[in-house]
């Protein structure tokens, strides 16, 4: 699958999340109900993946987390934040970075409507998402 194709199954996922869920809950919450929908979708997928990055010459095995790679394509990171600030981005883009991945989903669950809180980050041309 493509990354565009997984990452409209993974935000039907999320949108079924946030419908039983609603706002204000959890990253927690959100992370074990997502587990159970990309599970349900059939989608293959990493929770909480240790990210290394060599400083100094020196490999850091567990200097980052992401919360999902998904399809071994596109990375997710949840948030329950009043609203996604620019070091949120940056943050999915370093992942994005380390793992030469192409697109990720910073997906915010604390809005009122989904919708408002999916964020596209692109590492890559168009045409190879």
């Amino acid at each position: 699958m493509k990354p565009n194709q997984v990452s409209t199954l993974v935000v039907e996922a999320a949108l079924k999340v946030h419908t039983a869920l609603g706002a204000g809950v959890f990253e927690s919450a959100c992370h074990a109900c997502l587990n159970y929908e990309l599970t349900r979708a059939g989608l293959s997928f990493e929770h909480e993946k240790h990210l290394p990055i060599v400083y100094n010459g020196v490999e850091l095995s567990t200097a980052f987390r992401v919360d999902y790679i998904v399809e071994k394509c596109l990375i997710v990171e949840v948030k329950c934040v009043e609203r996604v600030l620019p070091v949120h981005r940056a943050q999915v883009l370093t992942y994005l970075r380390l793992t030469g991945l192409p697109l990720g989903l910073l997906l915010n669950f604390n809005v009122a409507h989904l919708r408002h809180g999916i964020h596209r980050v692109i590492n890559a041309p168009q045409a190879s998402l």
